[in-house]
């Protein structure tokens, strides 16, 4: 799920080609063999697109090819290779690292309810569905992270010759003549990542269950702290999802947001590094210079290192990060970029509350997640 500029060769990426699930979206009928969400209390029900409702099958079928090493490939690497289960779904690396030893120039974004995310990637506004984000991963040469590029139907071919996995196939698309083709495989994929929700952090029982000493009165304290105007946190971390860019069915204008938040000024103009610029890249808007998604701070604990490049090592260095209004403040003579958002001024902090604010991003930490068994590899693979 690592997000990079990618050169495409061969490979017709296309909502034609794939059927992405890029419609508009509408509440699935139940029916036999449909999903049950088991949502956490407080939870609205995510947006699933049309042409891919959710099902029981299918979501196994996605669980399986996840954690399959043959979706990379020299079948070195599967999609869990860079999103570990333990982890939160991301890898503890600065740059995640390809099946072919690419060193990405990104940091892999947790999968912890990604299923609200209104963008997928750390700087790319255009891709908003998982089916059409799995094409990045197993077709993009720029860098290589599963390595097929111009070879998919080599990958079809290598999954169709798995009997048990073909059968799966048939059974979580019945209405396909082929069941094993690239627009199955990436809607399997997605809907296995849809089901990847959060909600049983010590924050959820005190908010959303009211169990009063959930939270210690340090966490509670570093609450206070963190939804108030002085340290500004809660306005990119909001909601339930303690991301500003989320959507559910209940959501009317899907956001999508990003920002500089002052971690470079190459230049006192707000430059970040011509290796990675952010949005701009995208979208040559001089305002977009050093824009990049915010992050969930759900399970935050065990996501390290942060930002965007990985260049951020722990909690409490980001919390000097933000204290000191960016990092490229720090380093350059005290100097704002002009670039960075409104809400990035910095703040002073006592050691108390700083040991709060500490408190209360561990207490987003959900263990029950970290090892739920509806989401482990069901190879068992080491």
């Amino acid at each position: 799920m690592t997000s990079h500029m990618h050169r495409w060769t061969g490979v017709l990426v296309s909502v034609a080609w794939l059927g992405t699930g890029c419609g508009d979206e509408k509440k699935e009928e139940q029916e036999p063999g449909a999903y049950d969400w088991k949502l956490p209390a407080g939870f609205p029900k995510p947006r699933v697109p049309e042409d891919n409702p959710m099902t029981e099958a299918k979501v196994e079928l996605g669980r399986r090819l996840f954690y399959d090493k043959r979706l990379s490939l020299n079948g070195t690497q599967s999609c869990a290779s860079c999103h570990l289960q333990s982890l939160a779904f991301t890898d503890g690396k600065q740059h995640a690292e390809g099946s072919t030893g690419a060193i990405h120039r990104r940091n892999a974004q947790g999968l912890a309810n990604v299923a609200y995310a209104t963008s997928l990637t750390w700087a790319n506004p255009s891709l908003t569905t998982l089916e059409l984000q799995a094409l990045t991963p197993l077709f993009g040469t720029e860098p290589v992270e599963l390595g097929f590029a111009d070879k998919a139907a080599e990958l079809l071919g290598r999954l169709g010759q798995d009997a048990e996995l073909a059968s799966r196939f048939k059974e979580a698309f019945p209405e396909n003549p082929e069941p094993v083709s690239m627009a199955s495989l990436t809607r399997a994929l997605a809907a296995f990542e849809r089901t990847l929700i959060s909600g049983n952090s010590p924050y959820d029982r005190y908010i959303y269950r009211g169990e009063v000493d959930a939270l210690s009165p340090a966490a509670k304290r570093g609450m206070d702290l963190f939804m108030s105007e002085r340290l500004e946190c809660n306005h990119c971390h909001s909601g339930f999802n303690f991301l500003d860019a989320s959507a559910s069915e209940l959501t009317n204008m899907p956001v999508q947001a990003f920002h500089n938040t002052g971690l470079y000024n190459e230049d006192g103009k707000g430059a970040y590094p011509t290796v990675d610029p952010g949005v701009i890249e995208l979208t040559g808007q001089a305002a977009d210079m050093g824009r990049f998604r915010a992050s969930s701070l759900r399970n935050v604990s065990v996501t390290a290192p942060y930002m965007h490049d990985g260049s951020i090592a722990t909690l409490s260095d980001v919390i000097d990060h933000y204290a000191a209004g960016g990092r490229a403040r720090q380093v350059q003579g005290g100097q704002l970029s002009p670039l960075q958002s409104g809400f990035v001024r910095g703040f002073t902090l006592t050691k108390e509350e700083r040991e709060d604010l500490l408190a209360f991003l561990e207490a987003l930490t959900d263990p029950q997640f970290l090892s739920d068994p509806r989401f482990s590899d069901p190879y068992g693979s080491p």
